[in-house]
C-alpha cells in the first residue's frame, strides 16, 4: 500500500476543517430544559429551524452544516419531542400556544433578536405565532411543507379531523393504535418518495423510540386535538402575511399527503412576491433533497436582503 502524500493529507485536513461543526446544548427557558443544536459563526445572521411531528432537531442533521458556513444555525427540540426535558413539576399544558411561548422564551434566553425562521409541519403554527408576536424579529420565512391555509390540508387529515369534531376516547384510541406506530411513522417518511430505500432508517427509528417514552403518546394525542386551534388561526396568520409581507420561500415536497401543493401556492395570495418551489418527494423532503433545499435557502436569503457571513464581509 502506497503512503498518502503529505499534500493530499493537507488538502483533506483543510476540507474537513471547513465543514462546520454542529454542537449540542441545553438551556432552561420557560421552566423547560431545551435541547438544541447549533452551528456557525456566532456573529453571522441567524437561521432558526423548527421541526414538526413526530421528529426533532435531528431532522436537520444534513441541513445544518450546509447552512452554517454562512449563517448561525439554531435548531431546538420542541417540548414533547427529541431530547428536550419538561419537569413534571412544570405541569406543562401541551398546546401550540404553549409551544410557541416556550420557543419565544428560548430565543430570548440565548439572545436571538433577529432570525430567518424555517418552519416545517408543527414548526409552522409554532413559528408563525412567534412571527405574529414579534414581526420585527423575523427577517424571512422558509416554509418547507409548513401550512397556513385550509386548502393545504390533505385527505390524510381525515382521522384527526374526526377527532376534532368528536374528541371521544374511542377516536383518541384509534389514533393511538393507527398513527403512533413505527409502521405509520415509516410511511410518513417514505410516502411520495421515488425510491423509499433511499430514506435512511435512523430518523423514523429515533422518532419511534422517543415516542415510546412513558406519557409521550398522550402528549402527541393532546397536540393532535389542539391542532384544530391552528386551523382557526389561519386567518390571523394570513393577516400577518398581508400586513408584514415577510420574504417567504415555500419549498415543498409535492407528494406530501398531509400538506398538499395548494398550501404552498396559497402563500402568493397574501405575499405576491413569495417564491414557491416544488420537489418530487414527500413530507420529509430533507431526507431526499437536503442539498437542493440548502442551496435554495441560501439563494433566497441573499436575494431577500439577508446575506450570509461571507457576502457581508465582501460588501464591507
Amino acid at each position: 500500500m502506497s503512503p498518502v502524500s503529505s499534500g493530499n493529507a493537507s488538502s483533506e485536513a483543510k476540507t474537513q476543517s471547513q465543514v462546520p461543526v454542529t454542537s449540542i446544548h441545553r438551556v432552561m427557558a420557560d421552566g423547560v430544559k431545551i435541547f438544541y443544536r447549533a452551528a456557525g459563526d456566532a456573529e453571522a445572521p441567524v437561521s432558526l429551524l423548527l421541526h414538526g411531528f413526530p421528529t426533532s432537531s435531528f431532522m436537520f442533521r444534513e441541513l445544518i452544516p450546509r447552512l452554517a458556513d454562512e449563517y448561525r444555525v439554531i435548531a431546538p427540540d420542541l417540548p414533547g419531542f427529541g431530547f428536550t426535558e419538561v419537569p413534571a413539576k412544570r405541569n406543562y399544558t401541551y398546546s401550540f400556544d404553549a409551544l410557541a411561548s416556550t420557543i419565544e422564551s428560548f430565543t430570548e434566553a440565548i439572545g436571538l433578536d433577529r432570525y430567518a425562521v424555517y418552519i416545517f409541519d408543527y414548526g409552522a403554527p409554532t413559528g408563525l405565532r412567534l412571527a405574529m408576536r414579534h414581526p420585527e424579529r423575523v427577517t424571512a420565512i422558509i416554509s418547507q411543507n409548513g401550512n397556513a391555509y385550509e386548502e393545504g390540508l390533505g385527505d390524510a387529515w381525515g382521522p384527526i379531523r374526526k377527532y376534532w369534531s368528536q374528541p371521544t376516547e374511542e377516536n383518541r384510541d384509534m389514533l393511538r393504535q393507527n398513527i403512533l406506530t413505527l409502521e405509520t411513522t415509516r410511511w410518513q417518511y417514505t410516502y411520495g418518495v421515488e425510491d423509499p430505500e433511499t430514506v435512511a432508517p435512523e430518523g423514523y427509528t429515533l422518532d419511534t423510540a422517543l415516542m415510546e417514552h412513558p406519557g409521550n403518546k398522550d402528549i402527541q394525542l393532546d397536540l393532535f386535538l389542539d391542532y384544530a386551534s391552528n386551523v382557526k388561526l389561519y386567518p390571523k396568520f394570513q393577516e400577518y402575511f398581508r400586513k408584514s409581507k415577510p420574504p417567504l420561500l415555500a419549498i415543498w415536497g409535492k407528494n406530501d399527503p398531509f400538506f398538499i401543493p395548494a398550501g404552498a401556492e396559497a402563500f402568493r395570495k397574501d405575499i405576491p412576491n413569495a417564491q414557491v418551489r416544488f420537489l418530487d418527494t414527500g413530507h420529509f423532503a430533507l431526507e431526499t433533497h437536503a442539498v437542493e433545499i440548502a442551496d435554495a435557502i441560501k439563494e433566497f436569503l441573499e436575494m431577500s436582503g439577508v446575506p450570509g457571513r461571507r457576502e457581508k464581509e465582501l460588501s464591507r
